[in-house]
């Protein structure tokens, strides 16, 4: 009998408690709150974030794109300026040199012109204002020449030539052995190499192919060495270096000055052209 109170007490508490754990979870047990309006608000505001910058961004690339295309077009103008301003320099250089040998050609001729004139004018006054050389020396071609009447050797006479400027006659081509002749020289010095004994009469002709002019430094010139001189117009003949003849000297002659062929000296001292 007491079991049976007992079995059946248990099982009221048993379906007691039972229906205080349903209780429970039914009352004491939270279920998870709806889902609120603010976060759907939120999710709008971000999509519509979103699609404001993929517009922005595609404006920007457009205005990029057309900024771009804008530049470009400027660069390729800029540079088709540069290649035509560099074709026109191009031209204006070449234009500038043809200018340049055109100024050039001119002035040579000009300086032929003006020194045929000064040695016309010369021919006619020996000393005229226009001549390329030093007072006293004769004109020939493009060199000056002077005849110096004191008694000298060799070494000594080239001593003089150098003193001047200038070097003893050496004739190296057919105009200047011409010239010469004209002078009729008699016993001067030529600028002939020295050498260790005597030779037989040369042909002046000679000299332009088989002389051996000087070249050579003459500070140790002894008894035993002969030089070259004119004997007479025609020939040349080697003594000793010691001996004492005149000299003949030669030196380049300077540009003719265009001025000096246009200007002259009226007898009372004034210029007129």
């Amino acid at each position: 009998m007491s079991e049976e109170v007992t079995y059946a007490d248990l099982k009221f508490q048993d379906s007691s408690k039972i229906e205080h754990m349903q209780k429970f979870d039914q009352v004491g047990v939270k279920a998870p709150p709806a889902p609120s309006h603010g976060w759907h608000k939120r999710d709008l505001a971000l999509v519509l974030l979103c699609l404001l910058l993929m517009t922005a961004l595609g404006v920007l690339g457009g205005m990029f794109h057309l900024t771009s295309k804008r530049e470009m077009g400027k660069f390729k103008k800029l540079q088709n300026f540069k290649e035509e301003l560099q074709r026109n320099v191009s031209l204006q250089l070449m234009y500038n040199m043809d200018i340049f040998k055109k100024i050039r050609n001119i002035s040579i001729t000009l300086q032929e012109l003006a020194t045929k004139l000064c040695y016309e004018l010369y021919r006619k006054e020996p000393e005229h204002k226009c001549k390329p050389c030093p007072k006293e020396w004769m004109w020939h071609e493009d060199s000056c020449y002077k005849l110096f009447k004191n008694y000298d050797t060799w070494q000594n006479s080239d001593m003089t030539c150098s003193a001047h400027n200038a070097s003893l006659l050496k004739i190296k081509n057919k105009s200047t052995l011409e010239f010469i002749k004209s002078q009729e020289l008699y016993n001067y010095w030529l600028g002939l190499s020295p050498r260790k004994g005597q030779t037989d009469y040369k042909n002046l002709d000679e000299s332009l192919t088989s002389f051996d002019w000087f070249t050579r430094n003459t500070s140790d010139l002894s008894d035993g060495t002969y030089c070259g001189y004119i004997i007479n117009i025609k020939y040349v003949h080697y003594v000793s270096c010691t001996y004492k003849k005149y000299s003949v000297c030669e030196k380049l002659a300077n540009p003719v000055k265009i001025e000096s062929t246009l200007m002259n000296e009226e007898p009372d001292g004034r210029m007129y052209s």
